[in-house]
């Protein structure tokens, strides 16, 4: 954290003189990686950008997690040591003046992975505690959730395969700019299908509809652009593979963020991704309690109108997502 503050310390000097910039501020396209969360259909994309009448836009990301927390009460017994890679081809058409209609499809590897020395250094620099992560042998996989002496999940093998496929859809409520600011509303709906195999938690076995309202104000300034955003939304969802008895079947999610692009190639963004329990029945944190994520990063346009996401995300409430994930995201408008 201190090294990005530097490097944002130095951008600021550099971009200070400069007039009004024109970087927009969206949100980081990205989830809760636990393999208990992420095999549901809580959207990754939370923008209240719609693709223009007549265009695509296409987004290509990447979340590298690795998760370690073990917990135990008198009935129950938790543990999640591995790391999931998750890779998502989003595609987006606008159509009829304010409509979007578009596919993500994910592809998942889970394993053991090779981050654990890295976090376990992160933490040693930062004064944070590893909760248990340096007592175990490194870089393995091991999911598994026993209650009352019956185990109800047990994955201790590597894989790969096909996510579920989600097939959203966007609707513009309300669009204003001027050369100083750029206001956006939409209302944003998906559907998520089990087409992944949910032994390997690349998918959940169910069938998930969301619907979620997003947000975003961006003011330009001659210190560069200010911008906030934020969505909020459902989820219902029909009975799943993955501890199907304790399973809800509606949860709550959402995201704010707020950023500043000191020029118009690059900004600096951190957002907070929640959502409420999508399990009950138990007491354990990973499964009953809201979670909350903090990512930090920012955005670099490229040549040829890409432009370059980058974050790294933490678990604020502890337990409830992974102790760090990558996030990678290349986006471009046609």
């Amino acid at each position: 954290m201190n090294k990005f503050l530097v490097v944002l310390t130095m951008v600021t000097g550099l971009a200070a003189p400069a007039l009004a910039a024109d970087m927009e501020i969206t949100p980081f396209r990205t989830l809760n990686q636990s393999p208990l969360v992420q095999i549901y259909g809580i959207p990754a994309e939370s923008t209240a950008v719609v693709t223009s009448d007549g265009r695509f836009s296409f987004a290509f990301t990447q979340d590298v997690a690795s998760i370690f927390t073990v917990s135990k009460n008198q009935n129950e017994q938790i543990k999640l040591d591995g790391e999931s890679y998750r890779w998502t081809l989003a595609a987006r058409y606008g159509f009829g003046e304010r409509f979007e209609a578009g596919i993500d499809i994910p592809f998942v590897v889970s394993g053991g992975g090779f981050m654990d020395g890295f976090v376990e250094g992160w933490h040693k620099t930062f004064g944070l505690p590893n909760g248990g992560r340096d007592t175990v042998p490194r870089n393995r996989l091991s999911y598994s959730y026993s209650k009352d002496g019956i185990q109800r999940l047990n994955m201790q093998h590597a894989g790969s395969g096909i996510g579920d496929i989600s097939l959203n859809g966007g609707m513009r409520l309300y669009d204003s700019q001027d050369p100083t600011r750029h206001d956006r509303l939409a209302l944003r709906a998906s559907l998520k299908l089990p087409t992944g195999d949910s032994q390997n938690l690349y998918g959940s076995g169910s069938t998930d509809f969301t619907l979620s309202l997003c947000g975003s104000m961006n003011n330009y300034t001659e210190w560069g652009s200010l911008g906030v955003y934020g969505s909020l939304g459902g989820m219902a969802m029909t009975r799943g593979d993955v501890l199907s008895d304790q399973q809800n079947n509606v949860a709550g999610f959402g995201t704010f963020g707020l950023g500043w692009g000191p020029a118009e190639w690059i900004s600096f963004k951190f957002q907070l991704n929640g959502n409420t329990p999508l399990y009950r029945k138990s007491s354990l944190t990973e499964l009953s309690k809201f979670s909350l994520m903090l990512v930090t990063g920012g955005a670099v346009k490229l040549p040829d109108g890409y432009v370059l996401d980058i974050g790294v995300s933490e678990d604020v409430v502890v337990s409830t997502a992974p102790d760090v994930a990558l996030h990678l995201g290349i986006r471009k408008h046609f």
